[in-house]
């Protein structure tokens, strides 16, 4: 155990010194999705939620969760993020969430996308359980991320694409569940 930095001399965890790391810029991209009835995409898609816009108030939450992510997650750093950005994609009984993180430090977001796209999909949950209780959120995954000592990873089934800025990023919201080991529950 002494050579895995994750536990201190007694086996006990603890949180990473990331003080002789480099700086880097790092990035990830994560996914999930909201399975739902038609009828509560419908409502989603023209306004007929009660509780408001729920996309917009998803997306929000997704942003403030990846800048909070190490107050949630105990062995997670505080991060200086540089950009958070949360996507969706409304299909017929479905809500496909996408979250890209960025910054320049010691230590990768990949848990700050996870923790995105998971308050997100809670977000969306809690703004439309009043139409529909039984929705599932399901396939929440890291996609890619890049930068940092350990380099780049891509998900098996990832197809690479780049950004107009020529950051690497993954394939729409809508195909990534598809695309990266989803699940076609309703």
């Amino acid at each position: 155990m002494a050579d895995f930095t994750h536990f201190n001399e007694q086996g006990r965890a603890r949180m990473v010194d990331v003080s002789d790391k480099s700086v880097t810029y790092r990035t990830a991209t994560a996914a999930g999705t909201v399975h739902m009835l038609p009828s509560t995409a419908e409502a989603i898609r023209t306004g007929g939620v009660p509780k408001g816009d729920v996309l917009a108030v998803a997306q929000v939450a997704g942003i403030m969760a990846a800048k909070r992510t190490g107050e949630i997650v105990p062995m997670c750093h505080p991060l200086m993020l540089t950009g958070v950005d949360v996507r969706f994609t409304l299909g017929e009984d479905r809500v496909d969430i996408e979250a890209t993180v960025k910054c320049k430090g010691e230590t990768g977001v990949e848990m700050e996308a996870l923790h995105a796209v998971s308050a997100a999909a809670l977000t969306v949950y809690d703004m439309c359980k009043a139409l529909q209780k039984d929705m599932t959120i399901s396939d929440i995954r890291l996609l890619e991320k890049t930068g940092g000592k350990s380099g780049d990873y891509y998900h098996p089934a990832a197809k690479r694409t780049d950004d107009n800025n020529g950051d690497a990023i993954s394939l729409a919201a809508d195909a990534a569940t598809a695309k990266y080991g989803g699940n076609d529950r309703k």
